[in-house]
């Protein structure tokens, strides 16, 4: 399989956020996201072919006791599922990030999902040659639905406006999802922009009883690799 990156870091977002967590971040995604902040996962891959039994020498390092799975896009990673149980039987708490559109029976202990809305869709980027194929795919209510039921979740929302508050109420509405379990979360890939969103953000989150996140390692470190 290929992998992107693997590193030792804190969660920085989600209901797990400041906890120390070995990422391994697999290569390639089914979505193009506009304001994807992995573009060398989608946009302009890079990343090296690992056996499985490499990927987990390389997590065996790491004094964590939580491993997170993400991407890209992890459930369309071949081996998804020997790699999420064969991390599970070393001992650590397993979460999965993905954007919930693609089901496979994964070992996961928190599957965090982030559905994408149509602020994702990438009209413009590249000729807006990705934004059929993204708009087809970025909503699929059927595989929350079976996520939902069948792990431990949290639903992250990526917000640019309060305007994307329609879309996610009518998500909430097609899937049943638990209320106390929606997580917002400013979009922005500097600790400027999330800064001028997290004001109004934070209200809806109190007016609605969702649960705000920060990107604490954009506020830490910025937009980069490895953290």
């Amino acid at each position: 399989m290929k992998i992107s990156e693997i590193f030792y870091s804190i969660q920085g977002e989600g209901m797990l956020t400041g906890v120390p967590s070995v990422f391994v971040r697999t290569l390639g995604c089914n979505l193009r996201c506009v304001w994807c902040d992995t573009p060398y996962t989608s946009w302009a891959p890079e990343g090296t072919e690992m056996r499985v039994d490499e990927v987990l020498e390389c997590v065996r390092q790491y004094p964590a006791r939580h491993a997170v799975v993400t991407g890209g896009e992890p459930m369309i990673a071949p081996h998804i599922i020997e790699l999420t149980e064969r991390i599970k039987r070393l001992g650590l708490h397993v979460t999965i990030e993905t954007a919930g559109t693609v089901y496979h029976r994964v070992a996961c202990d928190l599957m965090s999902i982030s559905p994408k809305l149509a602020n994702s869709t990438p009209h413009d980027r590249e000729g807006g040659k990705w934004a059929p194929q993204h708009e087809r795919l970025r909503y699929q209510p059927e595989v929350l639905s079976r996520l939902m039921s069948e792990y431990e979740y949290q639903l992250k929302f990526v917000v640019s406006s309060p305007d994307d508050m329609v879309e996610i109420a009518k998500m909430l509405e097609d899937t049943q999802a638990d209320r106390s379990r929606v997580v917002l979360m400013p979009e922005g890939t500097t600790p400027e922009a999330i800064r001028e969103r997290a004001p109004w953000l934070t209200e809806i989150c109190k007016r609605e009883g969702f649960r705000y996140s920060p990107r604490l390692h954009i506020d830490l470190w910025g937009n980069r690799r490895g953290v």
